[in-house]
């Protein structure tokens, strides 16, 4: 991972990843993509990791796609054609750019994103990737890229059906509306709107890092599986996880704590 396109530190259970390449608002390039994906790739396997804060540094979250990038597509002389040798069978799904996003809607712990500045384009759909988002009232938020005549390609497709209906989906797609913290609230783009919403974020972290991390890992994991699912899947893995919960150390420090009125002393994942 590249230590100066991403920042990752743990403490006390909380990972903080910041976007550092404040300079150009985040931009995406090639290198960028490689950076963010493999910081989550780093934090999919941490044990002690109870919940993740993205951020990033500078004037704006992520102002979507490198201009150089575009740039080099106008230069291009006609469509491009997709060579067979890229349609072989991956270990994870997706390609290396929407793995940058969708690797936060797959990390076993929650995800949460602060949002200031710009989220334009691949920037909105990194941010879409967390399980919670939480914005600044000032934001510029958009799906963008049929301004330049492309469609979202970051794992739209599988974050955004969570939170609007299709009916939004469309028109945020069609006309690439900039939305402000209030506006992105109110159609179920961000979670909250606050003035300090990296402030926000790790208190919020900080509040689910001291529950049961089985649990929290749990619960995702039953969300995210089952909220698509048909209804028998859905109630089998309630069951399913419940058992593997159930008399579990953690589990029983979490009733104990409780009873004797104290603040519970949980252990990492197993």
């Amino acid at each position: 991972m590249s230590a100066d396109l991403v920042t990752l530190e743990v403490r006390e259970g909380i990972a903080d990843v910041r976007l550092n390449r404040a300079e150009k608002y985040n931009a995406l390039s090639p290198e960028m993509f490689s950076a963010i994906h493999l910081a989550g790739e780093k934090l999919s396997q941490a044990k002690e990791v109870r919940a993740v804060v993205l951020s990033g540094n500078g004037n704006g979250f992520c102002a979507g796609l490198d201009m150089s990038s575009f740039a080099r597509m106008a230069d291009s002389s006609g469509p491009r054609e997709i060579d067979k040798s890229e349609q072989v069978e991956r270990a994870e799904p997706g390609n290396y750019a929407q793995r940058a996003a969708y690797v936060w809607k797959n990390l076993p712990m929650p995800v949460i994103t602060a949002i200031h500045g710009v989220a334009y384009g691949g920037g909105t759909q990194i941010a879409l990737g967390g399980d919670i988002r939480i914005a600044a009232p000032d934001i510029k938020m958009s799906v963008l890229e049929i301004k330049w005549g492309l469609i979202p390609d970051m794992s739209l497709t599988q974050t955004l059906r969570d939170l609007v209906s299709l009916d939004v989906a469309k028109e945020l797609t069609f006309t690439g509306r900039v939305l402000n913290g209030e506006q992105a609230k109110e159609i179920g783009l961000v979670t909250h709107v606050d003035e300090n919403p990296l402030e926000r974020a790790f208190a919020l972290a900080k509040e689910i890092a001291a529950k049961s991390p089985d649990a929290v890992r749990a619960g995702k994991k039953l969300l995210e599986r089952s909220w698509h699912a048909d209804e028998r899947f859905g109630l089998e893995l309630e069951e399913a996880l419940q058992r593997q919960l159930i008399g579990t150390p953690n589990q029983v420090e979490a009733i104990t704590a409780n009873f004797e009125n104290r603040t519970p002393n949980f252990s990492d994942p197993e």
